[in-house]
């Protein structure tokens, strides 16, 4: 017997078709997205969405705003330090 339960969703074409292109591109299928949002609700205890402090951060980022680069992996680790 399987331990697995199915999920239905229904949404609109062009969602689905441009949600897929990214998945696709992150190598994920829409299934694996779909587990990944249950597990992190499963951990959560609620929705996953962000806090004030990671919208803000994130708003920014896609603005290119205080961006920092680092050349390699220690660079960055230090940084978290300084």
């Amino acid at each position: 017997m399987s331990n697995t339960a199915t999920v239905h969703a229904r949404l609109d074409a062009k969602t689905k078709r441009e949600s897929e292109k990214v998945l696709r591109e992150l190598g994920m299928t829409p299934t694996d997205a779909v587990r990944l949002l249950y597990r992190q609700i499963a951990l959560r205890k609620e929705f996953p969405v962000p806090n004030k402090l990671t919208a803000r951060t994130l708003d920014k980022s896609d603005r290119d705003e205080e961006i920092e680069t680092f050349r390699s992996l220690d660079d960055m680790v230090a940084s978290w330090n300084a």
